[in-house]
C-alpha cells in the first residue's frame, strides 16, 4: 500500500497526496454484511443543531466488522481486501469453513487467499487473534480487548500496533501507540501484526471539497468571534484571546480533564507522552 501524488494540473491537484488503491481487491462489499447509514447532520431529535460543522458528505453504507473474533478453531480464507469509508483502515472479507462470512480490519500484510484463524489454539501469525495469555511477549498486536469477550477496543486506525512488552501474573503489559504502558487482563484477545493502510497519515487532502465530502464543513475560529459568541472573541484588531479556552469556558492547552479517581488509574503503569 503506497501513496499517489498528483501532477499539479488544478490548484486543488497540486498538493494532493492520496492513497494507492493498489491492494483492493473488490470494488462492491458484501450484500449481507451491509446496512444502510443515517447521517444526522449534527442535529438531535427535535431537530436543533448539538454538534457544529457537520453535514453534508457522500452517501455511505456501513460495514459490519467483526471485533469479537469468536468463531474458535474454525479456519477462514480471506476472499478480498475493501476500501472501508467509515474508517480509515482497509478491511478484509473472510468465507469461513462453516460457510459464515464477516468483515475484519485487514492487517498489514494480510494477502488474499491467506487463511486466517481465531482461538487459544491458533498460532501467533499475521490475522490470528487468540488470548494475550497465548501470545509470545514482544509481538505486535492490534485490535484489543478492554475485557474478555467484549470485541477489539482498541488501536483499530490505520498503521497502528501496540506491543506486548510483558506479563504479570493475570496481566499483560501493553505498550500502547501514545506511549501509555497499561496492564490489561491476559485473557483479553488480540490480533496479531499491525493494522495495514499505513501510509494513511502520508495523506493530504489538497482541497477543502474534500473536507466536504467526507461531511465536515468549515470550522471558524473563536479568536475570530464576537465576544457573545466564544470567551476568546472580540478586542480590536487580531487580539489574542487571553488564555486559549473552548466555547464554554474549558481551557484548551494543559489543563487535565481526566477524572483523579478514575477507575482504570491503578491499570496505567506510564502515562502517556505529551
Amino acid at each position: 500500500m503506497g501513496i499517489r501524488k498528483l501532477k499539479p494540473t488544478t490548484p486543488g491537484q497540486r498538493h494532493k497526496v492520496i492513497g494507492a488503491f493498489d491492494k483492493i481487491t473488490a470494488s462492491t462489499p458484501e450484500k449481507s454484511l451491509v446496512t444502510g447509514k443515517r447521517s444526522t447532520g449534527g442535529r438531535n431529535n427535535t431537530g436543533k443543531m448539538t454538534m457544529r460543522y457537520l453535514g453534508g458528505g457522500h452517501k455511505q453504507k456501513y460495514r459490519f466488522i467483526d471485533f469479537k473474533r469468536n468463531k474458535d478453531g474454525i479456519p477462514a480464507t480471506v476472499k478480498s481486501i475493501e476500501y472501508d469509508p467509515n474508517r480509515t483502515s482497509r478491511i478484509a472479507l473472510l468465507y469461513y469453513a462453516d460457510g459464515a462470512k464477516s468483515y475484519i480490519i485487514a492487517p498489514n500484510g494480510l494477502e488474499v487467499g491467506q487463511t486466517v484463524v481465531s482461538g487459544s489454539e491458533a498460532a501467533p501469525e499475521i490475522g490470528n487473534t487468540l488470548p494475550m495469555a497465548n501470545i509470545p511477549v514482544g509481538t505486535i498486536i492490534h485490535n484489543i480487548e478492554l475485557r474478555p469477550g467484549q470485541g477489539a477496543k482498541m488501536v483499530r486506525s490505520a498503521g497502528a500496533f501496540a506491543q506486548l512488552t510483558s506479563k504479570e501474573g493475570d496481566y499483560a503489559i501493553i505498550k500502547m501507540p501514545s506511549g501509555e504502558t497499561r496492564k490489561i487482563l491476559a485473557a483479553c484477545k488480540a490480533t496479531v501484526g499491525s493494522v495495514g493502510n499505513s501510509d494513511h497519515g502520508l495523506e493530504k487532502s489538497g482541497k477543502a471539497g474534500r473536507s466536504r465530502w467526507l461531511g465536515r464543513r468549515p470550522r471558524n475560529r473563536g479568536v475570530v468571534m464576537n465576544p457573545v459568541d466564544h470567551p476568546m472573541g472580540g478586542g480590536e484588531g487580531r487580539a489574542s484571546g487571553g488564555h486559549p479556552r473552548s466555547r464554554n469556558g474549558l481551557y484548551a492547552k494543559g489543563l487535565k480533564t481526566r477524572a483523579p479517581k478514575k477507575h482504570s488509574s491503578k491499570y496505567i503503569i506510564e502515562r502517556r507522552k505529551k
